[in-house]
């Protein structure tokens, strides 16, 4: 292999992994698999009361009077499914909508389309509403210090951290200083105190 057919192969690839890495971000700030449910429990429901079947030389048709009805909640299920995808502000209300109508597709569209799109209505239902949008942690958050009590009091560990980081730059100061000047500066005070009690009267002592 050329070193040209080697850096094609490796544009290629730095391209798929940004676009691979680019949708599994987008896909975890919204319900996808819940939206993606929905919209394959509309496509039984909607195209089965049309659809003509041919059984060796005989054509089964199983559309009914209710075939408008089928027709129009297969079409809302995708767009719930879509509206979980783009707006996920509205998941709880679009997964109430898909449950509702996956139940209300039973006796209206051929038991859910043959019982195809009752599972996958179900289930992309109840994902909508139990979804939640992961906390971004903020970039201040410290861990918690080992002093923390049992029920998790946070708060306490990073005080004892943030006090523990105050007092390390003031004894690092001291020791910079030197020991020698702590004497230095007792030892003026200690001598003028010794005049002072020398000179004392002897009524005061």
């Amino acid at each position: 292999m050329s070193s040209a057919t080697a850096d094609a192969w490796s544009q290629g690839e730095n391209l798929f992994t940004r676009l691979r890495l680019r949708f599994r971000s987008w896909r975890r700030t919204r319900p996808f698999w819940a939206g993606l449910l929905a919209m394959i429990a509309g496509v039984p429901i909607m195209y089965l009361p049309y659809a003509h079947l041919s059984l060796g030389g005989m054509t089964v048709a199983m559309s009914t009077t209710a075939g408008a009805g089928s027709l129009i909640i297969g079409i809302l299920l995708i767009v719930l499914g879509l509206t979980a995808w783009y707006q996920p502000a509205v998941r709880v209300f679009a997964g109430v909508a898909t449950t509702l109508l996956t139940l209300v597709s039973i006796p209206v569209s051929n038991l859910a389309g043959f019982g195809l799109a009752l599972i996958p209505g179900l289930v992309g239902g109840g994902l909508m509403v139990s979804w939640a949008p992961l906390k971004e942690r903020a970039a201040t958050d410290l861990p918690a210090a080992e002093g923390t009590d049992a029920d998790g009091d946070e708060a306490a560990g990073y005080a004892a951290e943030e006090a523990a980081t105050e007092v390390v730059p003031a004894v690092a100061e001291q020791a910079d200083a030197g020991p020698a000047q702590g004497p230095k500066h007792a030892a003026p005070a200690a001598r003028a105190d010794i005049p002072a009690q020398a000179g004392e009267p002897e009524e005061a002592r």
